[in-house]
């Protein structure tokens, strides 16, 4: 079996690759770009991928591609209407990263909240070496206890988010934008309600035709003037114009952003350059990246492959 892997590099050099070579021979590149993705591709039998378009123009010449294994849950890349009339197999990996990203979604909200950065930069300045005072408390800040969570979303992470927010005392509403009930343990409600009523509010749905911009200038005006906003689900879930200008007349408190409409961020971003101080905190789409997480997902792509080689279904996507 020929494998090649398209974007090693997003699964970090510390990760070792040398158990594909027990399936197969290996081509391994660090990044791909679309131009040379068919020539990479040509003599594989199996692909390794994480976010490069699968899809008929850039898989026309890989005449011998039977699968196509992603190094993520999303499957947003795969035209699936050409690869199942290929017969080429699709996996995925989901449930790697619900700890870390959950964890991630309470680090954003806590420096926020806390207004952390603010304090940080007091301290590493000099000024509180200069006060004549043990505390300055020159931004004010509340407690998670007795606040309403609202979870968009409660798959997997939406529902380790609600656990984690309910032993900080939280009580958690939740919106689901397939309209299935996901819970008894906690209140449904329609997005309206979760927005109006909500302290925090936490993003951890999947990206659609029922969530793309889901969030925008009326769901951020509908929003608590104190509030929090928190997305690491998908960055097109948030339109970031109306973002921008939520964050900046004040409409909401702050937002915490893992995940942006285009990755790399943008130049031209409208948020890139917005001045709200530590009103806005966006980290590089690393909520998923935990050493542990990272280990977990190489050894199901791995097992993914080997199930395939052996003529078993695992983690095949169905689409």
């Amino acid at each position: 079996m020929k494998i090649v892997i398209l974007e090693a590099e997003s699964l970090g050099e510390d990760m070792k690759l040398d158990r594909f070579f027990e399936i197969g021979e290996v081509a391994i590149y660090g990044k791909t770009t679309l131009e040379e993705l068919p020539g990479r591709i040509a003599e594989a039998d199996a692909v390794i991928v994480n976010k490069l378009p699968m899809n008929e123009e850039t898989l026309k010449d890989a005449q011998y591609l039977k699968y196509i294994g992603l190094t993520a849950t999303g499957t947003n890349n795969i035209d699936f209407d050409y690869t199942n009339k290929r017969g080429i197999t699709v996996t995925n990996v989901a449930g790697y990263s619900t700890e870390v990203v959950a964890q991630h979604t309470f680090a954003m909200t806590l420096y926020l909240l806390e207004h952390l950065r603010y304090y940080d930069d007091y301290v590493r300045s000099g000024e509180y070496a200069n006060s004549d005072s043990f505390c300055h408390m020159e931004r004010k800040f509340s407690e998670l206890s007795g606040k309403t969570w609202g979870i968009i979303g409660l798959g997997a992470i939406g529902k380790k988010v609600a656990q984690i927010a309910t032993a900080f005392g939280c009580e958690v509403i939740y919106y689901s934008a397939s309209g299935k009930k996901r819970s008894d343990e906690y209140r449904q409600v329609d997005l309206d309600t979760l927005l109006k009523g909500s302290d925090i509010v936490s993003c951890h749905a999947p990206l659609n035709e029922k969530t793309y911009h889901l969030m925008d200038a009326e769901a951020f005006g509908k929003m608590k003037e104190t509030a929090l906003f928190i997305n690491v689900g998908r960055g097109p879930i948030v339109n970031e114009k109306d973002l921008a200008k939520a964050l900046k007349k004040g409409k909401i408190a702050a937002a915490g952003l893992d995940v942006l409409e285009e990755e790399p961020m943008r130049k031209d971003n409208p948020l890139r350059k917005l001045e709200v101080g530590d009103r806005l905190l966006i980290t590089p789409h690393i909520a998923w990246a935990a050493v542990e997480a990272r280990t977990r997902l190489l050894h199901e792509v791995y097992k993914n492959l080997k199930a395939f080689q052996n003529g078993e279904k695992r983690n095949v996507c169905t689409y």
